[in-house]
């Protein structure tokens, strides 16, 4: 009798621990996002093209999409988009002050369309990465940034 109580008991605990763990990943998955969308407005930097672009929207969606559109002052409108699941790796060229982030992909997976461009018109096409300016970001943020991307890549495959 009390193996089975004992046996019980384990089946029952581990049970109880499934049922936490499954509750417990969409909480980690919207602070991973929540922290990902922050880092990139806190340090984006639009400064350097402050004379051409007039506006820009940076979100990361708890759908797993990282969205940028630039709005210029001719009226050209650029989008950028790309679900984190194909996310690869990330690159950054620049120092500390100012730079720019490649978000790399798998593949050609990054939407890429143009609106409203006087010299080329309306464009549909895919890229292999999406490009961020930045501005005053450490070193240790571009590693804590790399790995919450990875980590959230890998969350939302086991999700699919």
């Amino acid at each position: 009798m009390n193996k089975f109580t004992l046996s019980l008991r384990m089946s029952l605990s581990v049970l109880f621990c499934l049922i936490l763990m499954a509750f417990s990943t969409p909480a980690l998955l919207d602070e991973q996002f929540t922290y990902i969308q922050n880092k990139l407005l806190e340090h984006h930097d639009n400064e350097h093209e402050e004379a051409q672009i007039k506006r820009y929207q940076l979100n990361v969606t708890n759908t797993g999409f990282c969205r940028y559109r630039r709005y210029f002052v001719s009226g050209k409108v650029e989008y950028f988009s790309f679900n984190l699941v194909k996310f690869k790796d990330l690159d950054y060229y620049g120092t500390d002050k100012n730079g720019k982030l490649y978000l790399r992909t798998k593949g050609e997976d990054v939407i890429v369309q143009t609106y409203n461009d006087k010299k080329g018109g309306d464009v549909d096409s895919m890229a292999t990465y999406m490009v961020i300016p930045l501005k005053n970001i450490e070193p240790q943020d571009l590693t804590d940034l790399t790995d919450r991307l990875l980590k959230m890549n890998a969350q939302l495959l086991v999700q699919k």
